[in-house]
């Protein structure tokens, strides 16, 4: 087994350990207020678009209603999110391809979800993984391009080559429990300036060269959770 296998074999009990029930942080209902939701996040961030949406998934609730507006009244519902004229191109884009060539429903192969306006592989990984269970791929953002770095699983900022990467190594029926989980260490644990080595499990297997384990200004590790509710299972 190579350096990437035998590490990932290391990591995922310790990443369960620390994550042990992971989940989008986009917050949907059903796969078209994911897909909305994802589209709106880009540039943007998933607690900014959670706020913004419990109104907006209640005004607009099938592909259609987003394909019947104004876009300058969606540009206008969408404001907050940053981008809204590309966003509403792309809502309204991705959800008139729903409603000509899928019947209005969300389809369910990566093919497909790349035909919509806006969704490319990372937001299809999504999609798949957290709407229908179906792993397709791994979700490859800027947290798990930074972590796959450090971790010294790819050599490649490219998010397609770290994606081959990682599912060269990843078994398959980990690849949504380790986006997720993933995304959330990047997000909450292993940040891009001084990361929280101190209350990471994976810290003793890491093989990152500038780590952190002092708290900041004498922060005492407690009890956290993230956006969602989501507990961070500290290192003890």
């Amino acid at each position: 087994m190579n350096y990437a296998g035998a590490f990932v074999a290391k990591l995922i009990p310790l990443l369960r350990k620390q994550w042990p029930n992971p989940r989008c942080e986009v917050n949907h209902a059903n796969p078209l207020e994911l897909m909305v939701g994802v589209i709106l996040s880009a540039q943007s961030t998933d607690k900014r678009v959670n706020e913004l949406t419990r109104a907006l998934f209640k005004k607009y609730r099938t592909p259609q209603d987003y394909v019947d507006v104004g876009p300058a009244e969606l540009e206008r519902d969408i404001r907050p999110a940053g981008f809204f004229r590309s966003k509403t191109k792309s809502i309204q884009g991705a959800c008139q391809v729903l409603v000509e060539q899928f019947g209005g429903k969300m389809p369910k192969t990566m093919e497909d979800l790349l035909e919509l306006p806006g969704i490319g592989r990372k937001s299809a990984n999504v999609i798949l993984g957290a709407a229908f269970g179906i792993a397709s791929g791994i979700v490859v953002d800027t947290h798990m391009i930074r972590l796959a770095n450090r971790f010294q699983l790819s050599k490649s900022e490219d998010p397609v080559k770290i994606e081959e990467d990682l599912t060269a190594v990843v078994p398959k029926k980990d690849w949504i429990y380790f986006s997720q989980a993933m995304v959330l260490h990047g997000r909450y644990i292993c940040v891009a300036r001084k990361p929280r080595c101190f209350e990471c499990q994976m810290v003793k297997i890491c093989p990152f060269s500038d780590k952190v384990f002092e708290p900041p200004n004498g922060e005492e590790p407690t009890e956290r959770k993230t956006i969602t509710g989501v507990p961070i299972n500290l290192r003890s």
